[in-house]
């Protein structure tokens, strides 16, 4: 994650930066599969892997993509619109599957 912490009224809160994808190296960021080291390009791709590591489809909220896993209280929540798939989710799902995905600078 990127941006700047910003302190207003009594509350400090962290402003992402517009080109959140990209590090800060400048680079940008792609989240790898790594048993297949496949770089998830798509939704498509990445449900599949998910879906292989036991997690399910949420279909609550029509602005995101959610899924959830029975065995934990996780959920990841997904931007419809894999354009705005940031390094914040690509993190997200590297915390929430350790030792399955990495997010690397490309």
């Amino acid at each position: 994650m990127s941006g700047v912490w910003v302190f207003k009224n009594g509350v400090v809160r962290l402003v992402e930066n517009p080109g959140d994808c990209h590090g800060a190296t400048g680079r940008r960021k792609v989240l790898v599969h790594l048993s297949s080291n496949e770089v998830i390009t798509s939704y498509s791709a990445l449900e599949r892997k998910l879906y292989s590591l036991g997690w399910e489809r949420y279909y609550d909220d029509p602005d995101l993509l959610q899924y959830h896993k029975r065995s934990t209280v996780h959920l990841i929540s997904l931007p419809k619109d894999f354009n705005r798939f940031k390094s914040m989710h690509m993190y997200d799902i590297v915390v929430k599957n350790r030792n399955e995905f990495e997010v690397r600078d490309m």
